[in-house]
Formats: structure tokens, C-alpha cells, sequence
């Protein structure tokens, strides 16, 4: 956002002092995956945050600011956006802020959006992109980490087969730190997941405890779909039998494993690299 434009009056704003007013309860209910599936919404926070997801052009629904940064110019400017896109916007007590954050020190931002979710026909690897397909992975942080490092390399996407956390509940969306509005997300189950998988026009890549090929061995000269598992016992035998390549990363202290996270990332600069060298 440039700061030397004109900032135009942001419209009407409600003043919200009770915890009772309908759109404040709203927003708490988001905290329960039961209130975002219904609602197809999910909640953000943090000044920068909110303004590079409206920057994107991600439908807002709600913007909830603090009396502290009213006249803010990005503030201002957020606001302006939002109510041009039919949206709600309320300033709040700090009082408000915190129940409504289930935080002590709370963002004095906070957005409510709209979820998106890319459809399987719609990805489209280019000549070598990267997307990562997550199995039944139960932890946000991990997922949020991993949105973030898919971001990070420029991979193109990440789709969530089976029975996943929800990548828009509050914590998988703070460890994203802003990318879950960079990074194309799809959910399929596993049968649409194999059906899918049949169609891809590269290799697929997965870590696996059976692996026998070393991670950095791999040719990554076409699109790559890498295939991680779950964070306690990695991708299951049947995914693994629609990888073409099974790898694994080698080891030299006495841990059994790495951070489902940290794996990720590891096997996605690899490719970066590659891809690089290939360039």
C-alpha cells in the first residue's frame, strides 16, 4: 500500500464495547472447526497480515480494529477497502480485543475471511513446478510451517488428502505468518486423491522409512509432486505404492526421525536447488 495516496474516509464504523454484540460472538465462534466449515470463514490477525490478504483481493468480511490504531493509515486504508467490498467494520475496546484473540497482549488488527480452496482440476503444475501433498497430518503448527516453506521456495501449492488438520484454524494460520494467503490450498479425500494422482504429468516423490533411494539422488527435471505423511508414521503403504520414487533423508546423530516440518522443508530446497541447477 503506498503511504502518499489520499486516504479516503473509511465509511461507517461501529464502536464496540460488549462482548454480547452478535458479530463479536460470531467471530469467537470461528475458534471451533464446527463454525468454519458452516460459515466458510476463518479469522487472521495482525496489522500486515490483514492488509496483504486485502492487497490479494481476499473477500473480508469483518474488520475489527483497536481504538489505539484507528488513525492509522493502513488502518484507515483497510477499512476503506472493506467497506467497498461489503464488509463489516467495527473499532473495539481493548477489553474486547483480548477475549475476542484469547490473548493478554492481542494483535489490535483482526480480519474475518472468506476460505479458499482450489479445485483438483483446476492445478496445473509449470514444465517443473512443485506442489506437496500432505497425508493425515494432525499437527497446525506443522501444517502452518509447511505453508509458510512452500512459499518460501516458490512452490506452486499444497493439497491436503484425507483426514487433515484444518488449515484455517487460528493456529495452522499464525504459523503461516501471512503465506495461507500466497499458497493455493486443495482438500481431497483419498479415493479423489488416487484418482487425481493418475492424471500427474511428473514424478511423484515420497519420504518413507523404506525408502532406499537418498533424497539428494532423485532427477527433479519435471513437475514434482512430493508427498509427505503423518507426523507419526509417515505416509501409509498405500500412498506410498503411488510414488514413483521412495526416499529417505540420511542421518548421522542418533534421532529416528525428523520433524514432519522440517523434513519438508528440507526436501523442497533440495528440489529448489536442483531446479536452479537445471535452469
Amino acid at each position: 500500500m503506498a503511504d502518499d495516496s489520499p486516504i479516503a474516509a473509511p465509511g461507517a464504523v461501529r464502536s464496540v464495547t460488549s462482548l454480547s454484540n452478535p458479530t463479536i460472538k460470531e467471530i469467537r465462534s470461528l475458534a471451533l472447526p464446527k463454525y468454519r466449515k458452516e460459515s466458510g470463514l476463518f479469522v487472521t490477525e495482525g496489522m500486515k497480515l490483514v492488509a496483504d490478504a486485502v492487497e490479494e483481493d481476499w473477500p473480508i468480511k469483518i474488520l475489527v480494529y483497536g481504538a489505539k490504531v484507528a488513525s492509522h493509515p493502513v488502518v484507515r486504508r483497510v477499512a476503506v477497502r472493506a467497506h467497498a467490498r461489503g464488509g463489516e467494520v467495527l473499532e473495539v475496546s481493548d477489553a474486547v480485543l483480548s477475549k475476542m484473540t484469547r490473548r493478554d497482549n492481542p494483535q489490535m488488527v483482526v480480519g474475518v475471511f472468506e476460505q479458499r480452496l482450489t479445485p483438483a482440476a483446476s492445478i496445473r503444475p509449470s514444465p517443473r513446478g512443485v506442489w506437496v501433498a500432505l497425508e493425515g497430518i494432525k499437527d497446525p503448527g506443522n501444517l502452518g510451517t509447511i505453508i509458510r516453506t512452500v512459499d518460501a521456495v516458490g512452490a506452486e501449492g499444497v493439497i491436503l488428502v484425507g483426514d487433515t488438520v484444518d488449515p484455517f484454524g487460528i493456529e495452522a494460520v499464525r504459523a503461516t505468518m501471512g503465506s495461507i494467503f500466497h499458497v493455493p490450498l486443495a482438500r481431497l479425500s483419498v479415493a479423489e486423491f488416487a484418482a487425481w494422482r493418475k492424471n500427474w504429468p511428473g514424478i511423484v516423490v515420497g519420504t518413507h522409512l523404506s525408502g532406499q533411494e537418498d533424497y539428494r539422488e532423485v532427477p527433479y527435471d519435471r513437475p514434482v509432486l512430493l508427498l509427505m505423511g503423518n507426523e507419526q508414521s509417515g505416509i501409509d503403504d498405500s500412498f506410498a505404492a503411488l510414488c514413483d520414487h521412495l526416499v529417505k533423508i540420511p542421518q548421522a546423530g542418533r534421532a529416528d526421525s525428523l520433524n514432519l516440518a522440517i523434513a519438508t522443508g528440507v526436501m523442497l530446497f533440495e528440489i529448489r536447488r536442483t531446479e536452479l541447477k537445471l535452469a
